[in-house]
């Protein structure tokens, strides 16, 4: 497919640009504790800072080692951290990618997001397009994805396209790319799609509106397409008037908890939509993945800088994150 330039809204891609801005190393961080949180914590548990002053932090995922990876959008890196603590750069030249997933192939794909070349594509081992148009015109800007078990992938695309003429192409939506490499359009009901993340199962896919203050649940139908939106949890927001949680990147445990990286810190929801509590974090919080050995490490990322917790459970197998 022939990549078409597209004309991004300046307000949307401001607010992304300023997340490397976001980076101060000179700015003191007092670690957190966090909250007893049944089955995930312990009251007291250190959230560790392992390192600052990334340009960018965003979309880690467990290797296949244990060790974890995650981008340095603003600079166009992928960063590992091995099981041993080190740090170093894992991939070059990433068109600024945001969320990332490992396929069932060994493909690790990334939601690409440089203005003008904005797609969802195969980083390693090979570079490829996967998706960067739909019906003649170009996706917007995709941020987190997540795969399945039969191969499709869902993203989420949360701001508007133009044509050629500056009209809107379409409202911000949830893509699910199918395993037989067709682009559908699955739903428009999210009016500020950020974080995506199945259930462990794949029955349930949950969508994060950074706009509004609900985690919203879709259920998955056998062809990938879903059910309508509902309000899955309420999560919880900042005390100012008529804040908003901000919900961000995503994740879920082997007891299908489902992490939310919000303005307040890392929000903890049951299966059944309960709040179960929030681990503050020292710093912006915009994702998370559980990786190390067992998996048993909640690693958290935001505003440059590297977060790890230890946690009484532990991730899925697959889908990686």
């Amino acid at each position: 497919m022939k990549l078409r330039l597209a004309c991004v809204m300046a307000g949307a891609l401001s607010g992304v640009l300023l997340l490397g801005a976001q980076n101060r190393t000179s700015e003191p961080l007092q670690e957190t504790t966090t909250p007893y949180i049944p089955g995930v914590v312990t009251a007291g548990t250190r959230v560790q800072i392992l390192k600052r002053g990334f340009d960018g932090t965003e979309g880690p995922i467990a290797d296949k080692d244990g060790s974890l990876l995650f981008t340095e959008q603003n600079a166009n890196k992928i960063i590992k951290l091995d099981t041993q603590g080190n740090f170093s750069t894992f991939l070059e030249n990433t068109n600024r990618t945001i969320g990332l997933g490992w396929d069932k192939k060994g493909r690790l794909i990334g939601a690409e997001s440089a203005p003008g070349k904005v797609q969802l594509g195969v980083l390693y081992p090979t570079r490829e397009t996967l998706a960067n148009e739909y019906q003649g015109r170009p996706i917007g800007r995709v941020n987190d994805l997540v795969l399945d078990e039969k191969g499709g992938i869902y993203f989420p695309d949360a701001v508007l396209a133009a044509n050629e003429q500056g009209t809107p192409a379409y409202k911000p939506c949830l893509w699910y790319f199918t395993p037989v490499g067709k682009l559908i359009k699955i739903t428009e009901e999210v009016p500020r799609p950020n974080g995506i993340i199945l259930s462990p199962n794949g029955k349930v896919l949950y969508a994060d509106n950074a706009a509004g203050e609900y985690l919203l649940a879709f259920d998955v139908k056998p062809d990938g397409t879903v059910g309508p939106a509902k309000n899955f949890a309420k999560l919880e927001a900042p005390p100012e008037p008529n804040a908003r949680p901000g919900g961000d990147g995503m994740t879920v445990d082997a007891g299908g908890r489902v992490y939310t990286a919000t303005r307040l810190g890392v929000q903890v929801v049951s299966p059944d939509g309960k709040h179960l509590g929030t681990i503050r974090i020292p710093s912006q919080t915009q994702n998370m993945a559980f990786a190390g050995p067992g998996k048993k490490t909640l690693y958290v990322v935001g505003g440059g800088n590297v977060y790890k917790i230890a946690t009484l459970t532990h991730g899925l197998p697959y889908p990686a994150k």
